[in-house]
C-alpha cells in the first residue's frame, strides 16, 4: 500500500524545550539535530522527537484520562534503565499498571513507559 503520509515528528508541548531534549537525548542516546528558543529536534532518522514551547505549560497527571499520549522505550536491563532515567529528573509514580514494564514520567510531566 502506498500510504498518503508518514509521521515525521512526535512533538510534546513543553515549559522548557531545551531541558526537555537534553532528558531524552541522555535517555535515548540521541543527538540534538535542530534547536532555537522555543523549538529542539532529537534525531537524524525518519522519525524524530520534537520539543516546543507553550506559555504557562501545565503536564499531563499520571493516572489521568486526559494523558493524550505517551511513549514506550524498549530496553535490555528495566531495573537498570528504570534508575538511569531516575537519575536524569524522571519521577516514578506510585501507580503502576504492569509488571514487565515500568510508567515514569519526564521532567514536565508527560508519562512515557520503559518495556523489557
Amino acid at each position: 500500500m502506498n500510504a498518503p503520509a508518514t509521521i515525521a515528528t512526535i512533538v510534546f508541548d513543553a515549559a522548557d524545550p531545551a531541558k526537555l531534549a537534553a532528558f531524552y537525548a541522555q535517555l535515548t542516546g540521541w543527538e540534538v539535530s535542530y534547536q532555537d528558543e522555543d523549538f529542539h529536534h532529537l534525531g537524524n532518522g525518519p522519525i524524530k522527537l520534537g520539543f516546543q514551547r507553550v506559555a504557562d505549560y501545565r503536564g499531563p497527571g499520571w493516572p489521568d484520562p486526559a494523558k493524550h499520549a505517551h511513549l514506550d522505550l524498549n530496553v535490555t536491563n528495566l531495573d537498570a534503565a528504570v534508575e538511569t532515567a531516575l537519575g536524569l529528573g524522571a519521577q516514578k509514580p506510585e501507580f503502576q499498571p504492569g509488571d514487565s514494564w515500568v510508567v515514569l514520567t519526564d521532567p514536565e510531566g508527560h508519562p512515557f513507559c520503559l518495556v523489557s
